[in-house]
């Protein structure tokens, strides 16, 4: 065992005597005897301290002082494999095999072994032995082992299995929990997800960590009233949890509750102290309350902790440019953008900055640089068409027709609806309309929040009814 694992004082010194004298008689080249236990204390400490030499001569001592305690010979094993001499590590766990009484800790380490070897088959199947003798306090660690190694297969499905399991023998076992929502995600089952830890929680309803990543989850699938209600209960149950103050700020801040983000970032602060990006969002809290002063104050306290983080100065460029005075909100953006160049968000953000500040050149050349790092990004598509409809009326519709033929996405088809309708093509207009909502019924909806006064044609909207 580890020095620290001693029961006391009193045991830690005595260890710490009994290594004194190891290490005192292994420079000298002579080691006398040590009872198994102190010796066993040894090994365990060089291997826990990553010194894997030092453990296995120990523990080759251990084999010729007490050749009957299997253990040492484990020990070595794991020493070997430490080393990277993975093959001499099984040779030596098969030599043994039939001796070892219980067999549990010998199967782990063939299966950690195999892990190494990035042989997962076989290593599952000695997860699977290993779990098998093992009591219920070294299953924990097990069925998260072997969990991993079904994911190195990508088999997800078996991985909740085990998960599932582990949860089930032990509902406090939280790498489980957080294990489950890792593969959930890798299968993108975001439902199946939340099913999930509701059933668990109807058992372990006090389980503040299934009630935080079920917030995670109902984030993801943008549910934020339930996320934000999870992450209530979450820190209910345990009110210096501050990941989930964090989380639940989000979610507020995600669904306009601005007021109760800000308290819950500032607890998130309170517990944690002092963080840039936790700032940040402070700062968009209150960019939304329209406290602009508050905003600015918090970007600045971000930039006092790491400098260089470009949300920040593109906050600032926000604030400058919501304040009325969008050129001297430039120089906040442009450093943004010196720091994180192929951020497509920001190419965003300085093309409105650039348009309200009426360089009109500039700001569509931003609009486009935004729409090559990131084409799917369908707000930017829209402002630029917007720009386009004000500034330049001729070139709208060739690039509409031109991007939506290059990328294929739906809502690229929408503006040509609009453009029609506006240019007194009112026939063209309604049959687009017709074409797009036999396809995507929803999706053509947004034609009327895109274009507000089209929602005002009555003979239009009758047409996605």
């Amino acid at each position: 065992m580890d020095m620290l694992e001693w029961g006391d004082e009193e045991q830690e010194d005595d260890f710490r005597d009994e290594l004194e004298r190891y290490e005192s008689q292994l420079s000298s080249g002579s080691i006398g005897f040590f009872d198994s236990d102190s010796l066993e204390a040894i090994v365990d400490h060089y291997l826990i301290s990553g010194f894997y030499s030092k453990a296995e001569h120990a523990a080759s001592i251990g084999m010729e002082q007490y050749p009957f305690h299997t253990l040492f010979f484990v020990r070595r094993a794991q020493s070997l494999s430490g080393l990277g001499r993975l093959k001499d590590a099984l040779n030596q766990l098969d030599d043994i095999e039939n001796r070892v009484v219980n067999q549990t800790e010998l199967f782990a380490t063939k299966a950690a072994i195999f892990s190494q070897l990035k042989d997962s088959k076989r290593s599952i199947l000695f997860y699977r032995k290993a779990l098998e003798q093992a009591d219920n306090e070294e299953k924990d660690d097990l069925f998260l082992d072997l969990a991993t190694e079904l994911e190195q297969l990508n088999d997800y499905r078996a991985a909740i299995e085990v998960l599932q399991e582990a949860m089930h023998l032990n509902p406090n076992n939280e790498g489980a929990l957080y294990e489950l929502a890792y593969c959930y995600d890798q299968i993108d089952d975001n439902e199946q997800a939340i099913r999930a830890y509701q059933l668990f929680l109807d058992e372990n309803p006090y389980s503040y960590t299934a009630w935080y990543n079920l917030g995670n989850t109902f984030s993801k699938v943008q549910n934020f009233e339930m996320a934000i209600e999870s992450y209530e209960f979450c820190v209910t149950i345990n009110d210096k949890f501050s990941p989930a103050y964090f989380n639940l700020g989000n979610a507020y801040l995600s669904n306009e509750q601005f007021q109760h983000a800000v308290k819950s970032f500032l607890r998130c602060i309170e517990l944690d102290g002092e963080d840039a990006h936790t700032y940040c969002y402070l700062a968009e809290s209150y960019e939304n309350l329209e406290d602009l002063p508050a905003a600015w104050d918090y970007y600045q306290k971000a930039l006092t902790l790491i400098p260089e983080l470009a949300e920040a100065w593109i906050g600032l460029g926000i604030v400058k440019d919501l304040e009325g005075e969008p050129k001297l909100g430039l120089r906040y953006i442009q450093r943004a953008l010196e720091l994180e160049p192929d951020n497509p968000s920001y190419h965003h953000v300085f093309a409105g900055a650039l348009e309200n500040a009426e360089m009109y050149e500039e700001a569509g050349i931003a609009y486009l640089d935004c729409l090559e790092l990131d084409p799917a990004n369908e707000d930017c598509f829209f402002d630029y068409v917007d720009y386009l409809i004000e500034y330049k009326t001729g070139e709208a519709r060739t690039f509409v027709e031109k991007y939506s033929l290059e990328h294929h996405y739906f809502f690229s088809i929408l503006p040509l609806i609009y453009i029609s309708w506006i240019q007194n093509e009112k026939q063209t207009a309604k049959i687009m309309l017709i074409e797009c909502f036999n396809k995507e019924p929803e999706k053509t909806k947004d034609l009327f929040v895109r274009y507000p006064d089209l929602a005002e044609v009555e003979e239009l909207v009758n047409l996605t009814k």
